[in-house]
């Protein structure tokens, strides 16, 4: 397609359709603009035409002259920008969003417009806001049954000096225990590592293969027959690897708390079949009851084979959130014989 003019027509239907605004601004001297472009999703999303949004041009292009004069000394970085403001709806009220632009460049290297999008981001901002809800919630729940234990152990190792060695030494790995305990949680549970979990994912973070056997490395001081199968896994995955080992931590702890100690618990990770990667956790042991499935990744749900087994009925509720942020699911299901699967799916290249 070499017609210029049928290649404009065809792009700017593209934009026209997009359901994200899109603009192009002419910049002025001194730093200014005017809009030459808005694409109707602005009229849609904000109520908002080419004419009535010049008056936003100023917004658009704040910062510009600096921005121009470090592209000129060769900050190649402000080539593309990304910042996030409020801006004013047609109808008054404030709207978050994000803003993309980028400098359109003339055919010796000088800037002569501005070219972007703008993204509402609310629904961004209230997910950040249900997770450190949540977060708290979740570290509150941990600590409160964990502050007990502390001040008992700290008592029993205050007035125990008579105890034998043996006993003062479980008294000292129960203090441990929960030392680590709290750690992690500041770690992994505090509500700005919860909002974090999946927004920024660096290229060639982890190894899945490496989360896999590294779970399995530290499940197997409470089950020795742990296994590892992988299959076409990528050498790396974009992820919160950090989240994930936890989301592996959980389902292990579950496989070993409710199968016998001399049954297998098997992890998988491979290709799966709608795309993407799998990691799984099986064990032999009883299946969920159909009347759970649903409930089971409720928050505070515990079902009826938890007994008199210690739980907040937590864990399982965390781990989907976990998964839910890096775009992925988390599911499980009943083999036809007897035990179980859960299954991660993560939606990354493989």
């Amino acid at each position: 397609m070499d017609d210029p003019d049928l290649n404009h027509a065809l792009y700017k239907q593209i934009l026209d359709n997009s359901s994200e605004v899109h603009f192009l601004l002419d910049l002025l001297e001194g730093g200014g603009g005017r809009i030459r472009y808005l694409s109707p999703a602005a009229g849609r999303r904000y109520g908002y035409t080419l004419e009535r949004a010049q008056a936003l041009s100023d917004q658009l292009v704040a910062g510009l002259a600096q921005r121009l004069e470090r592209f000129a000394a060769g900050e190649r970085s402000r080539l593309r920008v990304r910042r996030e403001l409020e801006v004013p709806h047609a109808d008054g009220h404030m709207i978050p969003v994000e803003i993309e632009s980028t400098l359109v460049l003339n055919e010796i290297g000088t800037a002569v417009a501005l070219s972007g999008s703008v993204r509402d981001v609310s629904e961004r901002q209230e997910w950040e806001r249900q997770q450190k809800k949540f977060a708290s919630m979740l570290s509150h729940e941990f600590r409160t049954p964990l502050s007990t234990i502390d001040g008992a152990i700290q008592r029993l190792e205050m007035t125990g000096a008579h105890h034998d060695e043996a006993t003062r030494k479980r008294y000292t790995k129960i203090q441990n225990a929960v030392d680590r305990l709290l750690a992690m949680l500041d770690e992994y549970l505090s509500p700005e590592r919860m909002a974090s979990i999946g927004r920024r994912r660096q290229p060639n973070e982890v190894s899945p293969l490496a989360l896999l056997d590294n779970a399995a490395e530290q499940a197997r001081p409470r089950r020795a027959a742990v296994r590892v199968v992988a299959e076409g896994l990528p050498q790396w995955v974009r992820c919160d690897p950090a989240g994930l080992r936890l989301v592996l931590d959980i389902l292990l702890d579950n496989a070993i708390k409710y199968t016998d100690d001399s049954d297998e618990i098997t992890l998988v990770g491979k290709k799966a079949t709608e795309g993407g990667i799998e990691l799984s956790v099986s064990d032999p042991g009883a299946g969920i009851p159909a009347d759970e499935v649903g409930k089971l990744f409720d928050r505070g749900f515990r079902g009826r084979a938890a007994g008199g087994i210690p739980g907040s009925g937590l864990g399982l509720y965390m781990a989907r959130a976990v998964v839910e942020v890096h775009g992925g699911t988390l599911t499980v299901e009943n083999f036809a014989e007897s035990g179980k699967k859960f299954r991660i799916w993560l939606p990354v290249p493989a």
